[in-house]
């Protein structure tokens, strides 16, 4: 009576394990060449008859599970991406240097000099209504902070402030004393004028 032998994985005949590594490397070169995900069907119209491509991308995604680059599976196609707990080293920061407008100068220059201010004070000093985008650029850039509000009566004011550290920046830009003191007093004079026209 002839015995029975059970073939395990590791067992497989030379032959199998061949064919196996080789649809592994073809799925993989096309994975890696495709600018865009693939479907299943994509890539087994490119593959030799006969290949369980659902089974061979499954192997393949457990190959690659542990390794910088996954091959993962959305929205049906499949793609190779960068490992979730590597994207970090991926990320690139860049500073984008931007250009004040003439306004936001003006408007900065003067909460520097008069700060705490509303809104309404700029306006009065600049001569000119002040656009959202001046106040809302140095917001946005993180050189001014609201501060409060004004006690007046009518309506409540949001007053605006330079950041400490912005301020000392700004103050330091001025080339000397003398132009220090010049600028200062160019903006009192201009406060005192709309005061006056008032």
């Amino acid at each position: 009576m002839p015995s029975l032998k059970i073939v395990t994985k590791s067992d497989e005949p030379e032959r199998a394990r061949e064919n196996r590594a080789e649809e592994l490397r073809l799925l993989e070169a096309m994975l890696f060449a495709s600018s865009e995900p693939l479907d299943e069907k994509s890539l087994a119209a490119q593959l030799p008859q006969g290949i369980d491509v659902h089974a061979r991308l499954v192997d393949l995604q457990q190959e690659y599970a542990p390794r910088g680059v996954n091959l993962v599976r959305v929205e049906g196609k499949w793609s190779f991406r960068t490992a979730n707990d590597l994207a970090w080293l991926l990320c690139k920061e860049s500073m984008e240097t931007r250009k004040l407008s003439r306004a936001a100068i003006e408007t900065l220059a003067i909460i520097a000099y008069h700060q705490p201010v509303t809104r309404a004070e700029i306006e009065d000093i600049r001569g000119v209504t002040t656009s959202k985008g001046s106040i809302d650029v140095l917001l946005e850039t993180g050189w001014i902070r609201p501060r409060g509000r004004r006690k007046s009566p009518g309506c409540r004011r949001t007053r605006i402030r330079l950041n400490p550290p912005i301020l000392i920046s700004v103050l330091r830009l001025l080339p000397n004393g003398r132009a220090r003191n010049r600028v200062a007093s160019c903006f009192c004079n201009a406060r005192s004028l709309g005061s006056r026209q008032s």
